[in-house]
């Protein structure tokens, strides 16, 4: 059975733990990038059915109804900021993440290590899965004695969305909209349920990264991953666009509402004017059917702008 209380295999929020210390955000100098739109892929503007209204959808999410939007044309990154690019914005600014400046982030418990599971003081109280692990940083996810030297090509996390906005600027582009990240991830399709049409794994082959078994006590691992999988792994999508579900949730620029379909506009939507969470997008590597399914095209949930997990990243876009 689906549980719609609680986000937490989602991803953790600040909000629900308490914090070690108020962050400081620390200026960075910015060098801009010489040729910013290089390599990403051009989304030609139109119009598109957003939202859905299927049974296996969250209507309490504000997933419905389905409305008629219109986007115009943007550049977009085919695939999730990665290890490798973060290190090199971190190297040119000096910036530091939240994570570093909270001195902790979220981890899922059955990536830590068994040294780094007994310091840990703090779990999540309804989601004991997600602990509260000291010194877990972008590059440290699973805490102080890991590192991401073997993947410099996975997705970036433990990043928040005031993180993400930092990186952008220096990168001259920027977030999403929620209608722009939608109308990416369908790639060209209507009304279907994942970026490659209505069947999960068709002909019998895991198409992205999600949790298979027993969520969240035993993951078989069938698509090949526990954790992370490379930002550019499994078949991109009609537009040339990787993991577009599953893998990491992914940031959007709008603030989160559950009613924005009735007074967010359908030319170029922005989403709400005010709030308290940001919206996130795709799905990550927990998401599972029995709990939170969510990697749906049309899925979306919310985090609080300074909170980081180990299943949190992001992509860019840029005008045209």
């Amino acid at each position: 059975m689906k549980n719609t209380e609680v986000r937490g295999c989602c991803a953790a929020s600040r909000g629900e733990s308490i914090k070690k210390s108020d962050p400081v955000r620390m200026p960075f100098r910015t060098t801009g990038r010489t040729n910013p739109q290089e390599d990403m892929i051009l989304i030609k503007g139109g119009k598109f059915l957003m939202g859905t209204q299927e049974k296996a959808g969250f209507p309490e999410d504000g997933e419905g109804p389905i409305r008629n939007i219109k986007v115009n044309s943007f550049y977009i990154d085919p695939h999730t900021v990665t290890n490798g690019s973060f290190a090199r914005f971190v190297e040119e600014t000096g910036y530091r993440t939240e994570a570093e400046q909270y001195g902790w982030s979220f981890v899922f418990y059955k990536l830590v290590s068994e040294t780094t599971a007994k310091k840990v003081k703090q779990k999540v109280a309804q989601t004991p899965w997600w602990l509260v692990v000291e010194g877990a940083t972008w590059d440290q996810p699973e805490g102080p004695d890991s590192n991401i030297a073997d993947r410099m090509d996975h997705p970036v996390i433990h990043v928040s969305w005031n993180d993400a906005m930092a990186y952008c600027e220096w990168a001259g582009k920027r977030l999403p909209t929620e209608a722009e990240w939608e109308y990416a991830a369908r790639g060209g399709l209507e009304q279907k349920t994942y970026p490659w049409g209505n069947e999960l794994t068709p002909e019998g082959k895991h198409q992205c990264n999600i949790w298979q078994g027993d969520f969240p006590k035993e993951n078989t691992e069938e698509d090949g991953y526990v954790g992370t999988a490379p930002a550019a792994s499994f078949p991109p999508n009609g537009y040339g666009l990787y993991n577009m579900a599953g893998n990491v949730w992914e940031w959007c620029s709008d603030w989160f509402a559950t009613n924005i379909h009735k007074r967010g506009g359908k030319d170029n939507p922005t989403g709400a004017e005010t709030g308290t969470n940001k919206v996130m997008r795709g799905g990550s590597y927990l998401c599972h059917d029995s709990y939170c399914n969510r990697y749906r095209v049309a899925a979306r949930t919310a985090n609080s702008p300074d909170s980081s997990t180990g299943n949190i990243g992001f992509r860019c876009v840029m005008d045209v």
